[in-house]
């Protein structure tokens, strides 16, 4: 509690406040809630509990309360409120006119006239004023070393103004008069002295009672922990103490973000930082300096700032993934190692930011005329050409031919390297190749780059994603996490926005705290800098930083550019087999798909006619085994119908069709079937 010091509604307060004397530190000392009140105010919510202490800054009037005495009515009114008010006299006796004048605004001149009665005679050098005569006081003459007097007008009984010098020593028993002036509401505000007084509305219709005015203040203030200038009414019912004497030299956190900290000007660093909140997204980070961070913790910012980084994955194997931001500071070299690529559309996609890539095929391809994809054997090498539109081989359920888009490759053969004619013979006679984008296919790239590169001038060079190694360590770090591993996929260069950090204790080890990733709050204190002044300590930043599997997914969520998914196969006929063919050589066989037979007897209707049609090239089971040994030549009906349902399981016409199509043409055979 504030000690001896007078506790006041803050409304009361406030009011007796001079903008000229802010700032003023109040604490509050009760409210309406125990312990506590909770105010919704233009959509923020605010919190005064008993002991808070709020620093007013600043207070504008807003609208004005009126409260009628006689039935503890109350309204707001608007400052802009256009109607119009009439001082109501005080019904209280004064004993001298000193006394009356007393009671008047500082500035008296501009109060006058003002019009006042006795109750009783006054005799004032040789006039007589009977009991209930009105004086218009006109104005106040003092001379020094006289006393003061008034000069007044008073109405004759003829009605002429006689001119009386009254003192203010006259005794009586003084009353106010009503006054016809009238005044608007930022008129009576204005005034500290009008403030007191009660006032009548002239034209009012249900407020016809004398109203005690109160002013309503917005208040701007500064509260221990709130981010932003507090704006509340000074009209809640809460009682606080002026306690600005004793807190005077007492600061006000203001917590901010991390976000908030990159919009501070770059004067404010180095500087000394306290943490109000735990950070969260530990699930983001493998570092060694999160988990130091803790609510109470210190912290040493040197600067802050945009960091050009680089999103790094190891490749999959015995070991367990591993992610990484790299800073492009990163002084360790790289050489490019071949990237493999799972599809047609993966090596489309590369092909894009790598004109003249050349592949080298990695599994074996059977032909499919009917899809349109061609024979490719381990070892062919493959260099892309162009992507382009292209009709398929197999048309969809009306016949018609379907538009899909191939990736034409040139073939290219191995050659002795001294044999330079027929290189360039060959070369203008190499087969091209049009792979189609849904074709699965597994490739690798051919490097022919053997150069050492620094991570910023490998991004400016290469269009990523690229594979690299490691071939030299960072020399500035005692441990480089990238060394060792085969193989580094380097993902997507970004930017991050990020804040050079230290520990008090460990000043040389400088990491840099994500500011888009790392959900955290501090508050900057005015402690010293806990190193000598001038003589700022060197410091080694991290280049490289772990981060987890979530941290990629979501990275990539986040920048991902809405590509679209690898195209799918187009729809086969609904009888189109697929019949792959044998391999026969490393080039794509060029025969003709097999014109279909025609039946010999006419089709009874067009699902048999159709069943029929294909009955020849059709094999029983989906996969290839042994075919089935023929039938006895003595064989029944029912012992083949037998047969027959002991192959349903495996059969793609269904067993009833096949039994019907033998009893009307006995000579097919099983085999036939």
């Amino acid at each position: 509690m504030a000690g001896t010091a007078t506790a006041m509604p803050l409304q009361q307060l406030i009011a007796s406040f001079d903008k000229t004397q802010l700032p003023k530190i109040l604490e509050v000392c009760s409210g309406v809630y125990y312990q506590g009140s909770v105010y919704e105010l233009s959509g923020t919510e605010m919190c005064l509990s008993t002991g808070d202490l709020i620093k007013v800054i600043d207070t504008e009037l807003s609208s004005v309360t009126c409260e009628d005495n006689s039935n503890n009515d109350k309204f707001e009114l608007p400052i802009n409120y256009r109607g119009l008010f009439k001082m109501v006299p005080e019904d209280i006796p004064y004993s001298t006119v000193e006394e009356m004048l007393s009671l008047r605004p500082a500035g008296l001149g501009s109060w006058l006239p003002f019009t006042f009665t006795s109750h009783c005679e006054v005799s004032v050098d040789s006039i007589t004023l009977e009991a209930r005569t009105k004086v218009t006081v006109l104005s106040v003459e003092q001379v020094e070393g006289h006393e003061g007097r008034v000069r007044c007008h008073v109405k004759g009984h003829q009605g002429a103004l006689v001119e009386v010098m009254i003192p203010f020593s006259c005794r009586g028993e003084f009353y106010e008069c009503e006054s016809n002036d009238v005044f608007t509401l930022k008129e009576i505000m204005s005034s500290p002295y009008m403030c007191t007084r009660r006032f009548c509305l002239t034209n009012a219709t249900t407020h016809n009672q004398p109203l005690v005015l109160s002013p309503v203040y917005q208040v701007q203030a500064i509260m221990h922990l709130r981010k932003t200038v507090v704006k509340f009414s000074s009209n809640l019912e809460v009682d606080v103490v002026d306690v600005t004497e004793r807190c005077k030299e007492m600061n006000f956190i203001s917590p901010l973000t991390l976000g908030e900290v990159l919009s501070q000007p770059d004067e404010v660093f180095p500087t000394m930082a306290e943490v109000l909140e735990n950070p969260e997204n530990h699930a983001l980070f493998c570092t060694s300096w999160l988990p130091k961070i803790r609510k109470g913790c210190q912290l040493v910012l040197h600067s802050k700032g945009n960091s050009a980084m680089v999103l790094a994955s190891s490749r999959k194997g015995r070991k367990a993934q591993q992610f990484f931001l790299i800073s492009q500071q990163y002084n360790g070299q790289f050489k490019k190692s071949p990237r493999e690529f799972k599809s047609v559309y993966e090596l489309y996609v590369a092909f894009a930011g790598t004109p003249g890539l050349t592949v080298s095929v990695t599994s074996n391809i059977e032909e499919q005329e009917e899809d349109g994809i061609p024979i490719l054997s381990v070892g062919d090498q493959l260099e892309v050409v162009r992507c382009e539109k292209a009709k398929s081989a197999c048309g969809d359920s009306k016949g018609q031919k379907q538009t899909t888009e191939v990736l034409v490759c040139r073939l290219l053969q191995d050659l002795d390297e001294n044999d330079d004619e027929e290189e360039e013979v060959e070369k203008d006679e190499s087969e091209e190749l049009s792979l189609p984008l849904y074709m699965q296919c597994h490739f690798v790239e051919k490097i022919s780059d053997k150069k050492k590169y620094r991570l910023k001038d490998l991004v400016k060079k290469l269009t990523l994603p690229v594979n690299v190694k490691v071939v030299s360590r960072e020399s500035k770090s005692e441990t480089d996490p990238l060394c060792g591993l085969t193989s580094l996929r380097l993902e997507e260069a970004t930017l991050e926005p990020n804040i050079q950090a230290s520990l008090p204790n460990s000043l040389q080890h400088c990491f840099g705290i994500p500011a888009r990733w790392l959900s955290m709050t501090i508050f900057l204190t005015k402690d010293p800098l806990p190193w000598p002044k001038e003589q700022p300590p060197k410091c080694q930043v991290e280049s490289v930083t772990e981060v987890t599997q979530s941290f990629y997914y979501e990275f990539c969520k986040r920048t991902s550019s809405g590509d679209l998914p690898p195209p799918l196969p187009p729809k086969p006929n609904q009888f189109t087999s697929s019949n792959p063919s044998k391999k026969a050589s490393s080039k794509p066989s060029k025969k003709k798909s097999p014109e279909r037979e025609t039946p010999e007897h006419p089709p009874d209707s067009t699902r048999s006619n159709l069943l029929i049609k294909h009955l020849h090239n059709m094999s029983i089971t989906y996969k290839k085994r042994p075919l089935a040994p023929p039938p006895p030549v003595n064989i029944t009906h029912g012992e083949l119908y037998k047969k027959l349902k002991s192959f349903d399981y495996f059969c793609i016409v269904p067993l009833n069709v096949v039994w019907q199509q033998l009893l009307k043409k006995p000579c097919l055979s099983l085999m036939q079937v």
